[in-house]
């Protein structure tokens, strides 16, 4: 069975909105490995909700980055109750019970299911408890405003499984959820 994996870059103070804002000056090669390997080696295929999806679809279809082939080429899957289609190369538009559409996604032959930002719908996945993994890049760097991950949320056991220290402080955490 397929996981759902969600990566974010995330502040110390769990920030991880406007990312450009505060994160560029922590990019460099190891964090670089661990998107590619998220985007890439690990997944086959993206979920968003409808802001990501329209800011990724004005953005990449048209883009001279390398990565852009990629990301125009994977099926990507947009969960919305709002956005009427899905037109982005390779998109499917998902409605309906949450739950029940991820375990149809997850039971599809294929690598994991990449989410990286997407924060609203991350948060109601991780209510649910249908995201299998989630990958941290935290900053060293408190941003003091901005919507957060884990807002609203009473709380949420995660057990670390994996974690690394990049030459810019950068840590990077794998979670999965914790055996209740």
């Amino acid at each position: 069975m397929r996981k759902i994996i969600a990566g974010f870059f995330i502040s110390l103070d769990g920030v991880v909105e406007s990312p450009a804002d505060w994160h560029l000056p922590y990019f460099n090669d190891e964090m670089g490995a661990a998107v590619s390997a998220l985007m890439t080696t690990d997944s086959d295929s993206l979920l968003m909700g409808r802001t990501n999806y329209e800011q990724w679809a004005a953005y990449w279809p048209t883009s001279e980055d390398p990565f852009a082939e990629h990301i125009n080429a994977i099926p990507k899957y947009v969960v919305s109750t709002t956005l009427e289609k899905a037109e982005w190369q390779n998109s499917t538009l998902i409605r309906g019970d949450l739950a029940e559409e991820m375990a149809k996604l997850k039971a599809q032959p294929g690598k994991g299911i990449c989410m990286s930002g997407s924060t609203t719908l991350a948060r109601s996945l991780l209510k649910q408890g249908l995201i299998d993994e989630l990958r941290l890049l935290v900053h060293p760097i408190v941003v003091g405003s901005g919507a957060r991950l884990f807002e609203g949320f009473d709380q949420l056991p995660l057990k670390l499984v994996s974690s690394e220290t990049f030459e810019t402080g950068v840590l990077s955490l794998i979670y999965q959820p914790a055996e209740k």
